[in-house]
């Protein structure tokens, strides 16, 4: 069976590989993105207590550690869905797109333990109702979990002044835009040389000036911004993620 790596992880993905068992997408702690299969896992009485679960995290141990190999799974003692994400369907929305957007983002066997914990946290805070029941703290949630995995995964946008003439960003009455080639704010003076830009409301601006503003803003500023980071992902990955869809349409 060879060395087995114990771990702390997320299961981002889960498929049908047989009758009996399933390949599955785990984020862990300390190995990073690991696929692997859990042999059995569909069995009524597996190691695995039935079929693994897509946004259900715990200790995992597996062994293989090589990216052109499937590893093997061999123990996940997995907390499963509960709570929000099965009773609430923009929770389970929000949750499967943070879910999508880590697995295309990141490398297999390329540790991020600061982006692990952050989406445990983002996971944990929706499962347990701390984000509330309504779109709009969820969608802070998420926002500020999009902002962490671009920024862990190097694609951070330049938020803090214009990505083209170093300026600082005015927010009052001039526009200011985003451009997703330019990957960060763009100002009035220089937006003509970015045909992709995306014009900013001043209050959208704002917000992406101090993502600290994020917590305290209004449902139609949240869903700009996260229009807007869709349209960014969209460019980033080369097509949108495929539940994206359904968030913006809710």
């Amino acid at each position: 069976m060879g060395v087995l790596t114990k771990d702390r992880a997320i299961c981002l993905r889960a498929v049908d590989y047989s009758e009996t068992s399933q390949v599955v997408t785990l984020f862990a702690r300390q190995s990073g993105k690991v696929r692997a299969i859990a042999k059995g896992s569909k069995r009524p009485k597996s190691a695995f207590d039935g079929p693994l679960e897509p946004l259900s995290f715990g200790e995992i141990v597996f062994s293989g550690v090589h990216k052109d190999t499937l590893a093997t799974l061999t123990e996940f003692q997995s907390q499963p869905v509960r709570g929000e994400v099965r009773r609430n369907l923009a929770a389970l929305q929000n949750a499967l797109l943070a879910a999508e957007l880590l697995d295309l983002l990141t490398e297999e066997y390329d540790p991020h333990p600061a982006l692990f914990d952050h989406v445990l946290e983002f996971l944990q805070d929706i499962e347990e109702g701390r984000a509330g029941p309504d779109r709009r703290g969820l969608l802070v949630r998420l926002i500020l979990f999009q902002f962490a995995l671009l920024h862990e995964v190097g694609l951070r946008p330049t938020l803090n002044a214009c990505v083209n003439c170093r300026r600082p960003v005015a927010v009052d009455r001039r526009a200011s835009y985003f451009s997703s080639t330019a990957n960060g704010l763009v100002c009035r003076d220089c937006e003509m040389n970015f045909p992709d830009k995306i014009r900013l409301s001043p209050k959208a601006a704002h917000c992406l000036v101090d993502l600290g503003r994020i917590a305290q803003a209004d449902q139609a500023t949240l869903d700009e911004i996260e229009q807007v980071l869709i349209h960014h992902f969209t460019h980033i990955l080369g097509h949108p993620p495929k539940t994206a869809a359904h968030l913006l349409n809710a």
